[in-house]
């Protein structure tokens, strides 16, 4: 028996849903995936040997396959050059503009300047300490979910130089966590004070649109 367990690296969360295959170095074989139960565990009753752990698809684990193993990952969605741990850099100078009303979040002892409702004014001071700060400033617990999005987020800005709109969510979010998830209400429930694209985004380190000032 071989058990694969993943977690959520960020808050060690089990990770649920997750497709897991294993691909054998011996024979090139592949076995057929299998879904992650509730605490983030796939199990397969195939002989050991070296070989991969695909997670989603991608390889998250080359070395001997037996007993248990265990993936941390920043993000269920998180892409393959992040696979080391690394994650994905928005950048950006500052967006203050004249009158700008801004004040602080405490995080980690340093005082971050972020405008009137949380965006940060410099992106570039985004860190996952920061989203910890101005969720809990915001009432908000962080879970294994609102990390998904808030990654999610962050890749998307990365890659198109732009917030991620709701219908990319959505269909991202779909075929990840299923169709009673994957929706417009669901993402608006766990980010009741704005929604994804506005409450994610303010978490995630991501501008605001042009037009909310």
């Amino acid at each position: 028996m071989i058990t694969v367990k993943i977690r959520l690296k960020t808050t060690g969360e089990p990770l649920e849903r997750v497709s897991i295959a294993l691909a054998f170095d011996a024979d090139q074989s592949v076995t057929p995936p299998v879904t992650t139960d509730p605490g983030g565990e796939a199990h397969f009753s195939v002989p050991g040997g070296p070989g991969k752990v695909l997670v989603n698809g991608i390889e998250r684990y080359h070395g001997v396959l037996k007993d248990e193993i265990h993936i941390d990952l920043w993000s269920v969605t998180q892409s393959a050059s992040a696979s080391g741990g690394g994650t994905h850099a928005v950048t950006g100078g500052s967006i203050a503009y004249p009158s700008m009303q801004t004040k602080t979040v405490l995080v980690e002892g340093q005082e971050v300047l972020v405008d009137s409702e949380g965006y940060l004014v410099r992106p570039g001071d985004w860190t996952e300490a920061f989203a910890r700060a101005e969720a809990e400033a915001e009432g908000l617990t962080l879970t294994a979910e609102h990390w998904e999005v808030v990654r999610f987020l962050r890749e998307y800005y990365d890659e198109h130089g732009v917030q991620a709109p709701v219908r990319d969510m959505v269909k991202h979010f779909r075929e990840a966590w299923g169709k009673k998830k994957g929706s417009s209400t669901y993402l608006h429930r766990i980010f009741p004070r704005g929604g994804p694209q506005k409450q994610g985004n303010r978490l995630a380190g991501i501008l605001r649109t042009k037009g909310e000032h």
